[in-house]
């Protein structure tokens, strides 16, 4: 009974051992590197590098941007306010008579005048 006992007891302990060796070299190309998660984790890992440097900069240039709209629309803002000055002030501005407005007058020339000129 006790040799039954051994024999199953020493088959439990290899089929564990042999259990763990299984999972062992799973785990391992699970951690791969080159193909495995451990490979994607490092690629997502450079890429999130990556994208936060670009977000820095777009930052940066969104801040440059905006101050260069502002400085942008305050101008705008004064050449408004002259503009408005000028245009009311071309109200003050005297009319003109409407006998002092000549109007064009157009002459068409015929073929009779043409060979009338010397």
């Amino acid at each position: 009974m006790e040799l039954i006992a051994d024999i199953l007891l020493v088959a439990g302990a290899l089929g564990a051992g042999l259990y763990c060796f299984i999972l062992a070299r799973r785990l391992s190309r699970f951690n791969d590197l080159e193909n495995g998660v451990g490979g994607a984790v490092a690629v997502l890992s450079a890429q999130v590098d990556d994208l936060t440097k670009m977000l820095a900069t777009a930052q940066k240039t969104t801040t440059e941007s905006a101050d260069s709209l502002s400085g942008l629309t305050d101008r705008a803002e004064d050449v408004a306010k002259r503009l408005e000055l000028l245009v009311a002030s071309m109200h003050d501005l005297p009319q003109p008579a409407q006998e002092d407005v000549k109007e064009p007058m157009f002459v068409r020339h015929g073929r009779a005048d043409e060979e009338a000129r010397p």
